[in-house]
């Protein structure tokens, strides 16, 4: 089986080269899906669509065992590659700049090693291909169309950067952060610069409110929280002399304990308003809710620290990186509806792969597709590649 296993490890590498070269963004997963439902044709693997850009792929559907899914995300990012890889975008401003690329050749990997183990899986297998991650709640859409229904644990993963080859993370709890967005506007009285006093200025304020905020972190919550308030835009464009009379401001919250997020909002909107009024300013405040925070179900993260133990060796553990990571995952959506677990699994050698998620110059390590299809294989049980 080891000419089989190369040639399909050889294959999802040239399929996500592939994909590189053609991304899509958010819900424009069009030709995308069509590639990944001509792939799963050519293993013989019947699929259904889900949530119209999402696949779903089952794998020895009558087998007595536990019922495992298996998700890899598809969607790209509005970004302009910066890398001189032979297979670099073709599409002006559309980028594979989050690895999920990677994922989806990856999953599909496992799919045909799973399917030339069929019948000697101990229970059913879906493979879950999921549009829509960043930022479009593709996993709530795949929930509603059925994607869960008869799945008893669910994993996924994502590649990471910031962790060495042949390491990963998986803990208990929160690995990844919940987010949200807020906005702010401001409405003041503007006039000529060289007449302060007749003008209530809001570009003041704003400046204010965003110190104001930092105190959130430092003095409103319990240090022990991981969270973060980052005011991110101040839109006061205006000319020199002129002192505008609105301001819009924006920015992200971040947050591993969700019970936080209702305290965080409000303490947003108190902040804002009070430091406003404070300058003459008045303060209009729109919280937005985006992802809770991906947190693993103790026994299902065991199982995936078990099979990460067995596919990358003893020493797989990254250690000194800090968790939860503060970037988020809509993956949360599954693990909210069933036991499941997600890992960080590193991906940079030596000066390489090291440019993180979401950078123009990010890079995907096509070695991590065989780690992962290992991993997955120790997961439903099937025989190591």
């Amino acid at each position: 089986m080891q000419a089989k296993w190369q040639e399909i490890i050889q294959q999802a590498v040239q399929f996500r080269h592939q994909l590189h070269r053609r991304p899509e963004l958010t819900w424009e997963e069009e030709n995308t899906s069509a590639l990944i439902r001509e792939q799963l044709d050519s293993l013989g693997i019947e699929w259904r669509s889900c949530a119209r850009f999402g696949t779903l792929a089952t794998l020895a559907p009558n087998a007595k065992g536990p019922h495992i899914a298996l998700r890899g995300d598809i969607d790209a990012l509005p970004i302009h590659e910066l890398t001189d890889l032979p297979y670099k975008s073709e599409v002006e401003g559309k980028m594979h700049a989050c690895g999920h690329d990677g994922h989806t050749a990856a999953l599909w990997a496992a799919a045909a090693w799973l399917k030339a183990h069929e019948a000697e899986l101990p229970g059913p297998v879906t493979l879950v291909f999921q549009p829509a991650e960043e930022g479009g709640h593709g996993a709530r859409s795949m929930i509603e169309d059925g994607a869960l229904e008869g799945v008893d644990r669910i994993y996924g993963w994502h590649n990471w950067p910031a962790i060495p080859f042949g390491q990963a993370v998986c803990p208990d709890g929160p690995v990844m952060s919940g987010n949200g967005t807020f906005e702010i506007e401001l409405k003041g009285r503007g006039g000529h610069a060289s007449q302060p006093e007749l003008c209530r200025d809001p570009v003041l304020a704003a400046a204010a409110i965003t110190l104001n905020l930092q105190q959130i972190v430092s003095r409103r919550l319990p240090p022990q929280s991981a969270t973060v308030v980052s005011v991110t835009s101040i839109d006061a464009i205006n000319a020199p002399t002129v002192t505008p009379d609105r301001v819009k401001m924006g920015g992200s919250i971040r947050l591993a304990q969700p019970e936080l997020r209702e305290t965080i909002n409000q303490l947003i909107t108190d902040i804002s308003e009070e430091t406003a009024r404070t300058y003459g300013v008045s303060a209009h405040v729109t919280t937005t809710k985006r992802y809770e925070a991906t947190i693993n179900h103790p026994d299902a993260a065991e199982d995936y620290r078990n099979a990460l133990a067995d596919a990358l060796g003893q020493n797989w553990q990254c250690k000194p990186i800090h968790i939860p990571i503060m970037a988020s995952e809509d993956f949360s959506y599954y693990l909210n509806e069933i036991p499941g677990a997600f890992a960080l699994i590193g991906m940079s050698k030596e000066d390489a792969y090291k440019a993180p998620c979401h950078s123009p110059e990010y890079a995907f390590n096509d070695d991590l597709i065989g780690q992962v299809v290992k991993v997955f294989s120790r997961l439903v049980g099937a025989p190591e590649p």
